[in-house]
């Protein structure tokens, strides 16, 4: 049997930018896609603290370093620059396999630097 389970998690990050025409999707600094081990193009949930919209989008790779959070197309009408979000990814696994798995999770900073827990 196989459940989904968290996999992934970036805890607060701070949206840094919104780019409505654009095809769509959610911009990840790549410091902190790896730190999260998630790869571009890996289904993301987007929680949005501050006005608790929720969505799920696929990620792509910022520039690394940059501190980058960044929602484009219909997504950026979710969040505004400033808000606080929660970035997502979940994974199947067999039910024995799921019980052992830890979670990668991350914590940025004010300016989205990844903090590992």
């Amino acid at each position: 049997m196989l459940i989904e389970v968290l996999k992934s998690k970036i805890h607060r990050a701070k949206i840094t930018q919104t780019e409505l025409d654009y095809v769509g999707s959610i911009t990840i600094d790549l410091d902190l896609m790896d730190a999260a081990n998630m790869i571009e193009g890996e289904k993301v949930l987007i929680v949005n603290n501050n006005n608790g919209e929720r969505l799920e989008t696929y990620a792509i790779a910022g520039e690394r370093g940059s501190g980058m959070i960044c929602l484009n197309g219909a997504a950026a009408r979710k969040a505004a620059k400033g808000d606080i979000v929660i970035i997502i990814s979940f994974a199947h696994m067999e039910f024995e396999e799921a019980k052992k798995f830890t979670p990668y999770l991350v914590f940025p900073d004010k300016n989205n630097k990844a903090l590992l827990d």
